[in-house]
């Protein structure tokens, strides 16, 4: 069997037992919780036949990345899909899809907040390139909430490749930079959008950028340059929610 990995917070391992419980192969509580959110992670165990055992509250500690609520399961390993799904996910997709592209970002904790907003905003799939790239883990899926579960993260060998494919089954690719001349409240985010968002501290590539057919910036009005991507993030992507509910 392959070495399990460890998923923690009640959100993530709830969110695991809704929508991949196959996965899950012990369910750990710390023995100090007995209140009504265990006890749904309690029934949802019960009817997908997961053991179900007790730890001191500091052994879990040490088993945990961060804050673990006493909560800890041990699954099998995560799910990574590549540019296959991809291609399935916008075959069966009606309507304009909405897809987000986070080109270097590293930081576990802006990966599994990016996940999350694009659930909410209804993006298609998150798409990330395999190399110099947060890939999914106990961190990532404890800041989404769940999220991680939900919506595909999509790793690919060449992203300027990947975003070239895409072009020409007719999205358009948005791109963050600084210094573009138009903000993102002016671009067109209704079609079918692929939303291009920049490492940290180091924003996109060059060769990404240069394969964007559109550059867009948040208008800054105070002392700071810029946001951290994840923040920067959910701003975009609820501008095109926004777009796209005016115009249904």
């Amino acid at each position: 069997m392959s070495q399990l990995e460890k998923v923690y917070g009640v959100h993530a391992v709830e969110a695991l037992l809704r929508h991949h419980p196959k996965r899950v192969k012990q369910l750990w509580l710390a023995e100090s919780r007995q209140d009504p959110r265990v006890q749904v992670l309690l029934e949802l165990a019960g009817q997908n036949r997961v053991p179900v055992g007790q730890k001191d509250r500091r052994e879990l500690d040490e088993w945990a990345e961060g804050v673990h609520q006493g909560v800890v399961a041990e699954v099998s390993p995560s799910q990574v899909w590549g540019e296959a799904m991809l291609e399935e996910l916008l075959d069966r997709r009606d309507g304009p899809p909405l897809l987000l592209v986070l080109d270097g970002v590293t930081d576990p904790h802006n990966l599994g907040a990016c996940l999350r907003t694009a659930d909410a905003a209804g993006a298609l799939a998150v798409i990330v390139p395999k190399d110099k790239s947060a890939t999914l883990n106990a961190t990532v899926r404890k800041v989404a909430c769940g999220a991680a579960e939900v919506i595909p993260l999509v790793a690919v060998t060449n992203l300027a490749r990947t975003l070239e494919k895409l072009q020409q089954r007719g999205l358009w690719v948005v791109g963050t930079a600084g210094e573009a001349e138009q903000d993102v409240y002016q671009q067109d985010l209704t079609g079918p959008i692929v939303l291009v968002m920049g490492a940290e501290g180091k924003g996109m590539r060059r060769l990404t950028r240069d394969l964007c057919d559109y550059l867009v910036k948040l208008p800054m009005s105070g002392s700071v340059s810029s946001l951290n991507v994840s923040v920067a993030t959910g701003i975009c992507l609820f501008e095109a929610v926004r777009q796209r509910q005016a115009k249904r």
